[in-house]
C-alpha cells in the first residue's frame, strides 16, 4: 500500500533535503496522529499540492496533534504539458462534490464552476462562498486520497459571458453534447496548452450558449452512444483526453 499523503507549507519542503526532519501539525498532523494513528517507522509522503513532494517516515510523535518526518527523497512534479481543464456546471445537491472528488480521482488540473442558463443550484452570496469552499475542499482531500502531487485548483465561479475568453484562448476547447457530429475520442489534440472542456447542467446547455461558445471557439462533442450525467460526464470525458495526452500512459 502506498505511503498516506499529508499537505505542509511549501516553505517547510522547499528548503528541504534528503535527511532533514520536517514537522507536521495542525490539522493536518491531528489527522496522521489521532486518525490514522501513524507510528514511528511508518512511511509518509508530505507534499504542498503544488507538485513538490517528499517521502521520508516517522520519526517521532508530538502528543496527538504532531509528528516529524525524516526526509528520504524530494521530488518535484513538473506542470503537465496539456493541462485539462473542465468547465463544471453547477449541479444540484451534492453532485457538485462527488463531480470535483472524482475529476480529481482521474487527474484533472482545473475545475472552473459555470452557472449555466438552466442550472437549478444558483451560488449567490453565503451560500455560494461555502459551496466554493466545500469544492475547493474536496479537491484538496480527493487529492491527498489519491496521492497526487499537485492539486486541481478550483477556480472562483464564472457566468456564460466570463467563460468565453478561456475558450478563446484554449488549445483546444469543446462543449460535451449528445448532438455533437465527432466523437471526442477521435478529435485531433493539440500536444502542449489547455484543454477545455465544457460540462452543461442536468437541463442541458442552452441554444444560445452553445451558439456563443462556437462564436468562442469551442465546438460540440459527443463522448458516447449514452448519456451521461453532469456529475460523471467530466470524469469520463477527462479520462479519455487524459489517455490520449499519453498521460495515462
Amino acid at each position: 500500500m502506498t505511503a498516506p499523503v499529508f499537505v505542509v507549507p511549501t516553505e517547510r519542503l522547499a528548503t528541504a533535503a534528503p535527511g532533514v526532519v520536517v514537522r507536521l501539525d495542525g490539522a493536518e498532523g491531528r489527522h496522521a496522529v489521532a486518525v490514522k494513528r501513524l507510528e514511528v517507522g511508518e512511511p509518509v509522503t508530505l507534499t504542498d499540492g503544488l507538485g513538490l513532494g517528499g517521502r521520508g517516515t516517522v520519526s517521532a510523535l508530538h502528543g496527538k496533534d504532531a509528528l516529524d518526518v525524516a526526509l528520504t527523497g524530494l521530488h518535484a512534479e513538473p506542470a503537465p504539458a496539456a493541462r485539462l481543464v473542465v468547465v463544471q456546471a453547477l449541479p444540484k445537491g451534492d453532485r457538485g462534490e462527488l463531480a470535483v472528488e472524482t475529476m480529481t480521482e482521474v487527474g484533472v488540473d482545473v475545475v472552473v464552476p459555470w452557472a449555466a442558463a438552466r442550472c437549478i443550484t444558483q451560488w449567490k452570496g453565503e451560500r455560494g462562498t461555502k459551496a466554493l469552499a466545500k469544492w475547493r475542499s474536496t479537491a484538496r482531500e480527493a487529492g491527498k486520497q489519491a496521492r497526487r502531487l499537485r492539486f486541481p485548483e478550483v477556480r472562483d465561479p464564472v457566468t456564460t459571458r466570463q467563460l468565453l475568453p478561456l475558450l478563446t484562448g484554449a488549445a483546444f476547447a469543446g462543449v460535451l453534447h449528445e448532438e455533437g457530429a465527432e466523437a471526442l475520442a477521435t478529435t485531433a489534440l493539440p500536444a502542449t496548452g489547455d484543454l477545455v472542456l465544457v460540462v452543461g447542467p442536468e437541463g442541458g446547455i442552452s441554444p444560445e450558449e452553445l451558439a456563443a461558445f462556437g462564436t468562442a471557439g469551442a465546438r460540440p462533442y459527443r463522448l458516447g452512444p449514452s448519456v451521461l450525467r453532469t456529475s460523471t460526464a467530466g470524469v469520463a470525458a477527462g479520462a479519455v483526453l487524459l489517455a490520449r495526452t499519453g498521460r495515462w500512459g
